[in-house]
């Protein structure tokens, strides 16, 4: 056998096959089944494969979501197949690649460290929200139902949500915890008070009932229709009961109140029916009355009167809207035999003659004496004297004639 050479190796006569690295030429094989070139062509041909390995790992890490682990471990395992091969090739270059892939892995670790931490901090904001606005439910929340529920999705949230790092998930879910907790005690601690507090309107409804159930039968229909509307205000200033006891006790309530009602209402109405009977006697007594006028004979007007006013008492009330009517047209009558009672007696009272006849007499006297001044003031010419004196007759004039006319009615 001859020897063959090749670019990263060669074989010897006797069959042994060398390749070339950067250490130095190394034993690969030896090869006796066949020609030195085809000793070369094998050996090339597992380079080949190796090449080919390669490549795939630099194409799964550019293109796939290969672990760093699992990358380091492939390059790592490759690159310890490639030192020891037998192969023929510039294994070297192979071993360059390798190590170029060792910092394209490292790199690669860098960056999913840093997408961890990152995911880390984004799951503890997520959780620090969860924990806060379960925090604010739990010292806030009044709304019992739609803050219940919403505790419950909050702890979905959480477990849906991505871990933090354990120690700071430990200390959230704490937190989270307690305000679960605290959150159940404040709304039991509230339904406990509220239930006290329903047994407490539930008992001051009761006395409410048994008061409206006693005044049911009562025929005092104003006041009792007045305490009525005091026990409707405080059934509504009370608060509510269960409901079960809140339906009991207001049907109570509103059959007692419906009772009295309506025997009121039956009441007014055969009063009403009375009081339009009323009116239409009164009426008739008003056209009596009204017949008087104008008054000719005073003294059998008031005796008339008199009798019309008997029988206006006897009768009793009317109805609100026939008052103005009834009782003003009667007053007018009554108005009218006053007046003419107040003229007969003026005009027969002497001392109220004497009065007008002095005040007459007076006037006159006055009105001479004004006379005399005008006369002597106009004699002297004195302009100022003469318009005082004219002034002052001229009131005493139109005096005496109010004087004169009042004497004259007396005199009538």
């Amino acid at each position: 056998m001859t020897t063959a050479n090749h670019p990263w190796g060669r074989v010897d006569p006797d069959g042994t096959v060398y390749v070339r690295t950067a250490e130095g030429e190394r034993v690969i094989g030896s090869w006796q089944a066949g020609s030195p070139e085809e000793a070369i062509a094998f050996y090339q041909r597992k380079y080949a494969s190796l090449e080919t390995e390669v490549t795939l790992l630099e194409q799964r890490l550019s293109s796939t979501d290969l672990s760093p682990a699992q990358a380091q471990a492939s390059v790592e395992r490759l690159r310890k197949t490639v030192i020891g091969a037998s192969a023929l090739g510039d294994l070297d270059g192979l071993c360059t690649r390798l190590d170029k892939l060792t910092g394209v892995v490292g790199h690669k670790r860098e960056e999913v460290k840093a997408q961890r931490e990152q995911a880390r901090r984004g799951a503890r904001e997520i959780k620090e929200r969860i924990v806060e606005e379960a925090e604010h439910i739990a010292a806030e929340a009044t709304h019992w139902k739609s803050s219940g529920e919403r505790m419950r999705e909050l702890l979905e949230e959480w477990k849906a949500a991505p871990h933090a790092e354990r120690s700071v998930e430990a200390v959230l879910w704490k937190r989270l915890s307690a305000a679960r907790n605290s959150f159940t005690k404040r709304r039991k601690a509230y339904f406990a008070g509220l239930e006290e507090q329903r047994e407490e309107v539930r008992a001051r409804k009761e006395r409410l009932v048994a008061d409206a159930e006693s005044l049911s039968t009562s025929t005092a229909w104003g006041p009792t229709a007045g305490t009525f509307r005091d026990l409707m205000r405080a059934w509504k200033a009370a608060g509510r009961a269960s409901r079960e006891a809140e339906d009991e006790l207001w049907g109570r309530f509103k059959a007692a109140q419906d009772q009295f009602f309506a025997a009121r209402t039956e009441a007014l109405s055969e009063k009403e029916a009375e009081l339009r009977e009323h009116a239409v006697a009164k009426e008739a007594l008003l056209e009596q009355a009204q017949a008087l006028l104008p008054i000719t004979d005073l003294r059998a007007a008031r005796t008339a009167l008199r009798g019309i006013q008997e029988k206006w008492e006897q009768i009793g009330g009317i109805p609100r809207d026939s008052r103005d009517h009834l009782e003003g047209g009667l007053r007018k009558v009554e108005d009218a035999v006053r007046k003419a009672e107040d003229n007969q007696w003026r005009r027969s009272n002497p001392e109220a003659i004497a009065r007008a006849e002095g005040t007459v007499t007076q006037l006159r006297t006055a009105i001479e004496g004004l006379e005399r001044q005008l006369a002597k003031a106009q004699e002297k010419g004195d302009a100022k004297a003469a318009g005082n004196a004219q002034e002052a007759l001229d009131a005493r004039r139109a005096w005496l004639e109010e004087a004169e006319r009042t004497l004259a009615e007396f005199s009538g």
